[in-house]
């Protein structure tokens, strides 16, 4: 069974706090439910379209094999079962910058770039412990 590094649920908060940047592109700002976390993450609305007060299932994972073997880079569509397949928003990228907890409530900032549509997740550092610079990281999202 592949291990996740983050599995949780948020909510959308709000579109485009900066104003609207992309016509095909949102910002979305969300909060967790369990693990407190802080998310922003660009994502392409014309074709995953995401609206304020809606909640999505978010799983950071370091492969879409099943049995968790590392990633080979080539990605078959139809080859065998992925965990791709239980969602319906998938990007791959890669994590460029983790900063020092700071703050009144001490997260670590977790900056992912998915071919220049960015993440910015705060975490607790215990989260965060999973993490290091240059991973590569799969997004995996659906609606709940």
């Amino acid at each position: 069974m592949v291990e996740t590094l983050i599995e949780d649920i948020f909510r959308v908060e709000q579109l485009d706090p900066d104003g609207k940047k992309f016509d095909k592109v949102s910002r979305i700002e969300a909060t967790s439910e369990q693990l407190d976390m802080y998310m922003q993450l660009d994502v392409n609305t014309e074709i995953y379209p995401l609206h304020a007060g809606e909640k999505f299932m978010m799983v950071l994972a370091s492969t879409l094999n099943l049995d968790g073997t590392p990633d080979s880079g080539y990605y078959n569509p139809g080859q065998r079962k992925s965990l791709a397949d239980k969602f319906e928003y998938v990007m791959h990228g890669k994590l460029y910058r983790i900063s020092d907890a700071a703050g009144a409530n001490m997260k670590v900032e977790i900056c992912v770039s998915f071919a220049g549509l960015l993440m910015l997740l705060k975490v607790d550092p215990s989260v965060a412990q999973k993490f290091e610079l240059d991973q590569k990281l799969f997004i995996l999202i659906r609606k709940v």
